[in-house]
């Protein structure tokens, strides 16, 4: 058994550029927030930003959601487009709310319903590219990119819904800025998650995120891994290797101990302000990849669980709260049910102790990491420390019973269990068993 023990403090010693300070609103918010990702398409059998926000504001505050990502809303390019309703991500007017989802003040009652709920609402913004009838490609052509023959190309050849963007073209950046600005100044909504934020240049990123944040300080997380862009302006990454690694130790492609190299080299590579996204499943995945129960199978509990337990942030993908087990048709109408309600006294109990309790915090108000794996019993240790604050994770992902000691000194304290309320008292001696699959989340008493 190996143990990995991190504190707050990061190895990195050179701070951000555009690093907000761990005070700042928006840093505090994340430090604590759940984030849900919203596929307004299959949220609802209407599909409309009305139906979402009338059905499921109410309901996603409870479950103890405080932040809303929502998937692409901008209205649907017609040229080369896949399937019947098109990818939210082929855009074709950066300022327009697609019909199919309702209207402009659809969206601002949205907003001001989720405000009033406490939540913030962040958009998914597409820079990388745009649909082939989007009006800039008519007025600017110059604004893309374009092969040898001078004809405009996707980015990538199995993305043919999309024209890729020029980056060289100073008028398309400060349209794109414009665009951004739109809906911080006349909608107020919070910030945004950038899609493919790494296939465009950083350079772009910290003009365009610190115009933003001179508005309003807003949300900045980018759907990639580079701390490059975390260093010019983003508040937040997605923690892709977490969400591979936790995919590969289900498949039996990788052990559980493996997950103490990744805490060590995100360590290295983050500085302390650094956020990373956790999940288990995303639209991407979902769709392309297969369900969580496909991936991982009877590790999906647990994994799950350990996305809160971590540093980080978590996500809750649309209905992965109901036990979601089909991939939902990426171009088509393909609406979530919502009769299973098993789980959400799971991701209520999950959220709510994320919130409240100090260890839990990410950033620079992270508390103490100790891991501890066992690659034999396929066993985890994980503890979380803040002042007199403790969260205690322990973990069996395996299907025969497990005895577990928990060996921590940091560890032996008085602790009830989240989720039953029964009283635990760890120490040196105590031998606790798990049941194949079982889990415990104890706080400190």
């Amino acid at each position: 058994m190996a143990v990995i023990i991190l504190s707050a403090t990061c190895k990195k010693n050179q701070p951000a550029p555009f690093a907000i300070p761990a005070t700042d609103a928006v840093h505090e918010r994340l430090a604590t927030g759940i984030i849900y990702e919203v596929n307004i398409r299959q949220i609802t059998p209407e599909g409309t930003l009305r139906s979402f926000t009338d059905q499921h504001i109410d309901r996603l505050k409870n479950l103890g959601v405080d932040i809303l990502w929502l998937m692409p809303t901008y209205p649907i390019s017609i040229k080369n487009r896949k399937g019947t309703l098109g990818s939210y991500y082929s855009i074709a007017d950066y300022k327009g709310v697609n019909p199919e989802f309702g209207t402009l003040e659809d969206m601002k009652y949205l907003v001001k319903k989720a405000h009033e709920a406490g939540m913030l609402v962040i958009f998914d913004w597409v820079a990388n590219h745009t649909g082939w009838d989007n009006p800039w490609i008519r007025k600017n052509p110059e604004w893309y990119t374009r092969d040898k023959k001078g004809k405009i190309v996707p980015p990538v050849a199995d993305w043919s819904d999309v024209a890729d963007l020029n980056y060289e073209q100073t008028g398309m950046r400060k349209a794109m800025i414009d665009a951004m600005e739109f809906w911080v100044r006349d909608v107020g909504i919070d910030g945004f998650r950038c899609d493919a934020a790494a296939m465009v240049p950083t350079t772009f990123w910290k003009e365009a995120l610190a115009n933003l944040d001179s508005i309003k300080p807003v949300i900045k997380l980018a759907e990639a891994w580079e701390p490059e862009l975390l260093e010019n302006g983003f508040d937040a990454a997605y923690g892709w290797e977490f969400h591979h690694l936790l995919n590969e130790v289900a498949q039996g492609k990788k052990k559980i101990t493996d997950i103490e190299a990744y805490i060590e080299k995100t360590d290295t590579l983050y500085a302390a302000d650094d956020m990373l996204l956790n999940f288990i499943t995303n639209h991407d995945e979902n769709s392309w990849s297969g369900t969580e129960y496909e991936r991982m199978g009877k590790y999906v509990p647990g994994s799950a669980v350990i996305t809160y337990l971590m540093p980080g942030i978590p996500l809750i993908y649309t209905g992965q709260e109901a036990g979601l087990n089909k991939r939902l048709r990426f171009f088509e109408k393909d609406t979530i049910s919502w009769a299973d309600t098993s789980l959400y006294s799971t991701y209520r109990k999950l959220n709510a102790i994320k919130k409240r309790n100090p260890a839990l915090r990410t950033g620079t108000a992270a508390g103490k990491l100790y891991f501890k794996a066992d690659s034999v019993n396929q066993s985890v240790v994980l503890l979380r420390i803040s002042g007199e604050n403790k969260v205690l994770g322990l973990f069996n992902f395996s299907d025969k019973p497990v005895n577990m000691r928990v060996t921590l000194a940091e560890a032996f304290d008085k602790y009830w269990d989240i989720f039953t309320g029964d009283a635990y008292r760890i120490r040196k001696k105590t031998e606790i068993q798990l049941d194949p699959w079982e889990y415990l989340v104890l706080e400190q008493q």
